[in-house]
C-alpha cells in the first residue's frame, strides 16, 4: 500500500461516527420539540370537555367503523389513522339524548366504510336519539354519495344534500373473483377438500372454477335480495315512500344525482353547507350572525365513554368482550391466547355478573375455533353469557357463539356458513415449466413426501377428506348441542350456507333480532346491574393524545388530504395475504360484502 493511500477504516469509522452523532442529535431535537408541543396542551393532555349551552354535536363519519376502536400513526404521511368504535358511537348518542346542553346532531357522511349490520345499528341509535325530542340533521356532500351513506342518513328527520353530488339508486350487486385461469396459466394445481355435502361452502370455488356454481349463485342471490329488502323497507319507512316505487326507481335508474333524489323526496332539499349551518342556528334558537356551538361528536363520545368505563369497573357490571377479525391461533385479532385471557379474566372476576360476547368475524382456523369455543363454554358454565353478532358471525365466528344462552343478530348480519374446507396447492409443474426448477426426494415412509411439490394420490386425498369430514361432524355437533337440535336438522341448514340474521332466526340459529345495545340491556336487566365494561380495556398514553389533538385540528381543515394506496389494490393485497396466512383446516366465510 502506498504512503498516499488511505485505509478503509480511516474513512469508514469517522464517517459512521459523524452520521450516528447527527442522527442522535436529530432525535434529541425531535423529542424536545415533541415535549414542548405536548406541554403546550397542558399538564397532561387536553382539558376536560366543557360544552356550551345550545351545542350541536358534529357527527362526521369517515374512514372505517368497526367494533374495536383503533388509532395508529402512519409515519409516511404523518397522519393518525383512526377506526371509530361502534360501542363509543352508540354510547355517545345515548348520553347526548339526556344531555341538556346538547340540542341536536349534525350528521355528515364522508365515505365511511362499514358493514350493513353496523349501518343498521347506527340507524336505530339515531332514531332512538330523536325520540328524546332533539333533532338530527343529515348533510350529504362530496363527489359521490353511496347507498350505505344514504341508508344511515335516512334515519334523520331532516336530510339535505349538496348540489350536483352523484347518487345512484340502482340496487345492489355482488361480485366474486376467480383465479382458475391464472393458476392454469402458471401451472399451479389446487387440491380442494370440503366437508360432506358442503356444496354451499363456496370460499374455495375461485381456485377451481371460472364462475359461480349453482348453489353459490343461489345463496348469494337470496342473501343479497334479503339485504336489499331490509334496507329498502327501512328507508321506505323513514321517507314515507312506497316500496314498489323504490324498486321501480332502482330498475329504471331514475335517480342518478341528489337533484333527482329531491324530486322523489329522498332528501328534503339541496343546500350549500353554510346554508345548512344557518339552518342549525335557527333550530337551536340563536341569531344567524352569532357563532354556532359545533362540537366534535367523536371527542364527546370518547370522553364520556372512557369516564363511564372508569366508574363502571368499580362496581358490579356486565363484561362486554369485543371479538373482531379472523379466528386465528395467534395474532391481534380473534386469537386463542388473546380471547382465552379475556374470557378467563371475566369469569374469575366476582364483580362481573354476566357476559356479552360481541362477535364480528368471517371465521378462520378450525383449531383456533375449537380452542376458543372451549373457553367460551367454560365461561358460559360459570356466568350467564349472551352473544351479539355484528356484520359477520359466520363459520368459525358462529362456531364460538354456540355455547351462548342467547344469540342476538341484526336482520342484516351475515351468519351461518357452517362448514369446513382445506386447500393444498401443488407447485411442482410451475417450478419446472416457469422457473426451470426440478425437485427430487427420498423418504423413510410411504406418505413421508406430502409437500407443495408432491401431487396428492387418490389414497392421500381420501385421508384428507376423512379429516375434513370429522371436523365438520364436530362443528355440527357443537351447533346441535348449543341450539338444542339434532345433527340431522343442523346439517339441513348447514352445508356451508350463509343466512341473513332474519333467516337465521327463522331457522333457529339465532334467538332474537337486535343489536349490541339490546343484548347488553337484556343482560343488565337479567342480572340486575346497570353498568357494563368493555374488553379489551383501552389504554391511552401521551403520544396518542397528542396525535388525536393534531388530527382534531386537521379535521377542521376542508382541504385536508392524505396520500394513500388505492383501496382496490389494498383489497387485492389483503386477500392474498390472508390466503398466505391460512394454516390447517378452515371455517371461513366465502366473501365479504362491500356495499356503496
Amino acid at each position: 500500500m502506498s504512503e498516499n493511500s488511505t485505509s478503509f477504516s480511516k474513512i469508514f469509522w469517522p464517517s459512521f461516527l459523524a452520521v450516528f452523532i447527527a442522527g442522535l442529535v436529530g432525535m434529541i431535537f425531535f423529542f424536545l420539540i415533541l415535549g414542548g408541543i405536548i406541554g403546550s396542551f397542558g399538564d397532561f393532555g387536553p382539558a376536560p370537555l366543557a360544552l356550551e349551552d345550545k351545542t350541536v354535536l358534529h357527527l362526521k363519519l369517515s374512514g372505517t367503523i368497526q367494533d374495536v376502536s383503533e388509532e395508529s400513526f402512519d409515519p409516511s404521511t404523518f397522519q393518525l389513522n383512526q377506526a371509530m368504535g361502534l360501542p363509543e358511537i352508540l354510547f355517545g348518542l345515548k348520553e347526548a339524548a339526556s344531555d341538556p346542553k346538547v340540542k341536536g346532531i349534525f350528521l355528515e357522511m364522508k365515505g365511511v366504510s362499514m358493514g350493513m349490520a353496523t349501518a343498521s345499528e347506527l340507524r336505530e341509535a339515531i332514531k332512538e336519539f330523536q325520540l328524546s325530542g332533539k333533532f338530527a340533521v343529515a348533510y350529504l356532500s362530496g363527489e359521490q354519495i353511496g347507498k350505505q351513506d344514504y341508508f344511515v342518513s335516512s334515519a334523520c328527520n331532516e336530510q339535505y344534500g349538496m348540489y350536483g353530488a352523484t347518487f345512484l339508486w340502482n340496487g345492489l350487486h355482488a361480485e366474486s373473483m376467480f383465479f382458475k385461469k391464472l393458476l392454469d396459466e402458471l401451472q399451479i394445481g389446487i387440491v380442494v377438500v370440503r366437508g360432506k355435502e358442503n356444496d354451499f361452502k363456496s370460499a374455495v370455488e375461485p381456485f377451481f372454477r371460472t364462475e359461480m356454481s349453482d348453489s353459490s349463485r343461489q345463496q348469494m342471490q337470496v342473501l343479497l335480495s334479503n339485504i336489499w329488502r331490509q334496507m329498502r323497507n327501512e328507508i321506505s319507512s323513514s321517507i314515507k315512500a312506497d316500496t314498489l316505487l323504490l324498486d321501480s326507481l332502482a330498475n329504471a335508474l331514475t335517480i342518478r344525482n341528489l337533484t333527482q333524489a329531491q324530486r322523489f323526496s329522498f332528501i328534503d332539499k339541496n343546500l350549500y353547507k353554510h346554508e345548512v349551518l344557518t339552518l342549525l342556528k335557527k333550530k337551536v334558537g340563536i341569531d344567524k350572525n352569532s357563532p354556532l356551538h359545533l362540537q366534535s361528536f367523536s371527542k364527546y363520545a370518547k370522553e364520556n365513554f372512557q369516564d363511564n368505563q372508569l366508574l363502571a369497573r368499580q362496581s358490579a357490571h356486565i363484561a362486554v368482550i369485543l371479538a373482531e377479525g379472523d379466528v386465528q391461533t395467534d395474532g391481534d385479532q380473534i386469537s386463542t391466547a388473546r380471547m382465552a385471557k379475556m374470557l378467563r379474566q371475566v369469569r374469575e372476576d366476582k364483580d362481573v355478573k354476566g357476559v356479552v360476547l360481541r362477535i364480528n368475524s368471517p371465521g378462520g382456523s378450525a383449531m383456533a375455533s375449537e380452542e376458543i369455543w372451549k373457553e367460551v363454554a367454560l365461561t358460559a358454565a360459570k356466568k350467564k353469557l349472551y352473544v351479539s353478532m355484528g356484520d359477520y358471525a359466520a363459520s368459525g365466528g358462529y362456531y364460538i357463539a354456540t355455547p351462548a344462552a342467547k344469540i342476538y343478530a341484526s336482520p342484516m348480519t351475515v351468519t351461518g356458513s357452517i362448514g369446513v374446507f382445506g386447500i393444498l396447492p401443488y407447485a411442482g409443474d410451475f417450478l419446472n415449466a416457469k422457473l426451470g426448477i426440478t425437485t427430487d426426494q427420498v423418504r423413510t415412509h410411504r406418505f413421508g413426501d406430502i409437500s407443495l411439490t408432491h401431487r396428492l394420490e387418490e389414497e392421500e386425498f381420501a385421508m384428507m377428506q376423512s379429516e375434513v369430514d370429522l371436523i365438520y361432524e364436530q362443528f355440527i355437533g357443537r351447533v346441535a348441542d348449543g341450539r338444542n337440535k339434532n345433527k340431522k336438522a343442523v346439517h339441513a341448514i348447514a352445508r356451508g350456507r350463509v343466512w341473513t340474521g332474519s333467516d337465521a332466526r327463522n331457522r333457529g340459529l339465532v334467538d332474537q333480532l337486535g343489536g349490541l345495545m339490546k343484548a347488553i340491556k337484556d343482560m343488565q336487566r337479567s342480572c340486575g346491574v346497570k353498568e357494563s365494561v368493555f374488553y379489551p380495556k383501552k389504554q391511552t398514553n401521551t403520544f396518542d393524545t397528542l396525535l388525536a389533538l393534531l388530527d382534531e385540528e386537521f379535521e377542521n381543515e376542508e382541504a385536508h388530504t392524505r396520500a394513500s394506496i388505492p383501496t382496490d389494490f389494498l383489497r387485492f393485497y389483503e386477500k392474498f395475504a390472508k390466503i398466505h396466512q391460512m394454516k390447517g383446516m378452515q371455517m371461513r366465510l366465502p366473501f365479504i360484502l362491500d356495499i356503496h
